[in-house]
């Protein structure tokens, strides 16, 4: 910037996995994007034939978290997409060594009964719609296995007559070892011994939107005598089971959340226990659903179970807590959906789907075409920019610009005319790839001049349906050796246009890092930021866009010269359009406590018809934010303007007062994701 320092509600869908679900949820801190469909070595037309388009998503919880030399969990990203039908083709791509995306296209009986196939690391495997089974047997992954996906699938049917079976150990998902596994949207039923065990020190584990069911034995974790495993279980549907639903032993951070547990009458399994937290386990237990279960909660005098929002219908028997556990928002963001609604939400979203990320108003894109950027020259261009150039003009559908890892030192420009393009880093994580550059507002241009504001950006959008996906985009002026300079505003990332969904990125600058802009200040400007990080001091999420940050962390850093002092926000957003929104996400930084304002009104050029909006809402705030978090700018009163919270949580939350609006929950229920993207459903192409 160049101003001086001094409807109804929408309920977002749980049968896609799209904006707002928690199904693609990953830890904004540690997400590391990959390759998509459209470049993983096959013809587009392979490609959109052999998987669905949601095979390359990566996973939230534990199994994002970076460990253990693994940054997040996403299978078999970059590898060949398979299609398979029989057990010789399932077990030939699930045991090699190389990457791969399996598709299981049909039902595949194991022989012999019971057996488990022994995957290996860096795989997906994932049903094409709900015609992927696997029948009487599942998947073994052993010590130092990791990175694998289980996703879409059935597996059903190792039962061999006994119901507390201690003789034939037929699981659907065994791990011995294993880590950064993510068991998503899966069917776990009758099988002979458990449904999954996580057992001896597997750790980095997410298992989500599954339904497991008709079984004795659930779900067992641990086994050992070290507290070492870090596992995530949310959003599961959990009907008609015995026993260990979960059993968690010795377990360093286990976090439980929006799982439904279902005991239904007049049927003849009848449940022993819920969930179970043993030996030095802690657990934390939010906003779960117990109906009809025995004993549903349950700990041994040495573990911890700290309980929070969970709902309980018909149970008797066991319920307890005590001892301290951990803050799972100090590893991952997550939101949380109401125990009363997960009835609903779970019928819909749990177990295979037959389509997932399409909707009425999204119909399946047409196949990518592709270039390939690489700084050594073994790609079809050496610098970014060069691959915008060759999109031509008015292209009609999408361009994947598949940028090989590196540093690229170029200013690069997407402009109006070409849009449909995506730029997407290829490497392992979000860091490999970077976009740099070191322009600042003051900077001197060739021709006379200087570059303004919005004219530092290291990477400017001004093309409608643009997406950036696991790549670093960066502004490393060096105000400290530029003092001589008047303006140091050094833009990272501008975006003018609609349609914009940045995806697993990193935006780092300092002053006015991230610019959402619109094409002009009557044009609509819709921009989606998801499982990113953004970092910068001064007004470095800015300008007039209708922006959602959405599952992200926020980073606060100090000034050039030590100083801790900043503002996050700084929106310009026209009268009757919607500003800035903040959630899920977290905000945090090594700062001083009380040092950041969560925002300012930016009226550019002075304009007092604007009515600038940030919302910031269910986002962790650390103790670097002022109790009264909002403030003046250039005259202009942030009261006279749109600034609220609602239920924030963390250090840097606080109550509602004339300096702190809160959002009624009225109020809130018109100020959600879907409200701001206003009919248009952000999904990876």
């Amino acid at each position: 910037m160049s101003e001086p320092r001094s409807t109804p509600r929408h309920r977002r869908s749980r049968t896609a996995l799209a904006v707002g679900v928690p199904l693609a949820l990953t830890a904004a801190g540690t997400l590391a994007y990959g390759t998509d469909l459209g470049v993983l070595g096959l013809t587009a037309q392979q490609a959109s034939a052999a998987a669905p388009s949601w095979a390359a998503d990566t996973a939230d919880g534990f199994a994002s978290v970076n460990s253990l030399g693994q940054n997040g969990t996403y299978g078999g990203r970059g590898g060949q997409v398979v299609t398979v039908k029989t057990q010789a083709e399932l077990e030939k791509y699930a045991t090699a060594a190389q990457p791969y995306v399996i598709v299981v296209a049909g039902a595949i009986h194991l022989n012999p009964v019971g057996k488990e196939i022994k995957v290996q690391s860096d795989k997906t495997i994932v049903g094409a719609g709900t015609s992927g089974h696997i029948v009487g047997g599942g998947f073994f992954l052993g010590q130092g296995v990791h990175n694998v996906i289980i996703r879409n699938l059935t597996i059903r049917d190792a039962y061999q007559g006994v119901w507390n079976d201690k003789d034939h150990d037929f699981d659907a998902v065994q791990m011995d070892g294993a880590h950064h596994v993510w068991i998503d949207h899966n069917d776990l039923r009758h099988m002979a011994d458990g449904l999954i065990d996580v057992r001896k020190d597997s750790t980095n584990v997410t298992v989500s939107w599954n339904k497991l069911s008709d079984n004795n034995k659930t779900f067992g974790i641990g086994w050992t005598q070290n507290v070492k495993t870090d596992i995530t279980i949310h959003h599961n549907w959990i009907r008609e089971t015995e026993q260990r639903n979960p059993s968690t032993d010795n377990a360093a951070h286990a976090h439980l959340y929006n799982n439904w547990l279902e005991d239904a009458p007049g049927t003849a399994i009848k449940s022993a226990y819920g969930n179970y937290s043993r030996g030095g386990t802690k657990m934390v237990l939010e906003n779960s659903l117990f109906q009809g279960v025995n004993n549903p909660v349950i700990k041994d005098s040495g573990a911890a179970v700290v309980q929070r929002g969970n709902s309980f219908s018909g149970t008797s028997g066991r319920n307890e807590s005590g001892g301290t556990a951990f803050d799972p928002k100090t590893y991952y963001p997550y939101s949380l959906d109401k125990a009363a609604d997960l009835p609903s939400i779970l019928k819909a979203g749990a177990g295979p789907r037959a389509s997932i990320g399409k909707t009425a108003a999204s119909p399946k894109a047409a196949a990518a075409t592709t270039l390939t950027v690489a700084k050594d020259g073994s790609g079809q261009y050496t610098t970014v920019q060069a691959a915008v150039n060759a999109v031509p003009a008015n292209n009609p559908s999408r361009v994947v610009i598949a940028v090989k890892p590196g540093t690229y030192r170029e200013l690069v420009k997407v402009p109006s005319n070409k849009p449909h393009v995506t730029i997407q880093g290829t490497g392992g994580s979000r860091k490999d790839t970077t976009i740099v550059y070191n322009n600042a507002s003051g900077t001197p241009k060739p021709g006379g001049g200087t570059y303004g504001t919005s004219g530092s950006a290291t990477v400017a959008v001004e093309a409608d349906d643009f997406q950036a996906r696991n790549l670093t985009i960066s502004n490393d002026f060096d105000e400290k050796a530029n003092q001589h300079l008047k303006d140091h505003q050094a833009v990272a990332l501008r975006t003018a246009a609609d349609k914009v969904f940045l995806d697993g990125i990193i935006v780092s600058g300092d002053q006015d890092t991230l610019l959402l802009d619109t094409a002009a200040k009557d044009r609509l400007g819709r921009v989606y930021v998801s499982n990113s990080y953004i970092v910068g001091n001064v007004d470095f999420i800015f300008g007039r866009a209708t922006a959602v940050v959405d599952r992200s962390v926020i980073t606060l850093k100090k000034r050039w010269n030590g100083d801790s002092a900043g503002y996050v926000t700084a929106p310009s957003t026209a009268a009757n359009r919607k500003g800035i929104l903040i959630a899920n996400s977290t905000v945090n930084g090594d700062v001083s406590a009380g040092s950041f304002h969560l925002g300012r009104p930016w009226h550019a050029g002075g304009d007092a018809s604007l009515d600038p909006q940030t919302t910031v809402r269910n986002t962790n705030l650390s103790n670097a934010i002022k109790s009264a978090p909002w403030t003046d700018m250039s005259g202009f009163s942030w009261k006279d303007d749109r600034f609220a919270e609602y239920k924030n949580s963390g250090a840097g939350a606080g109550p509602a007062s004339s300096n702190r609006p809160h959002l009624s929950d009225a109020q809130a229920a018109n100020q959600e994701v879907a409200d701001w993207l206003a009919g248009w459903t952000p999904a990876a192409s």
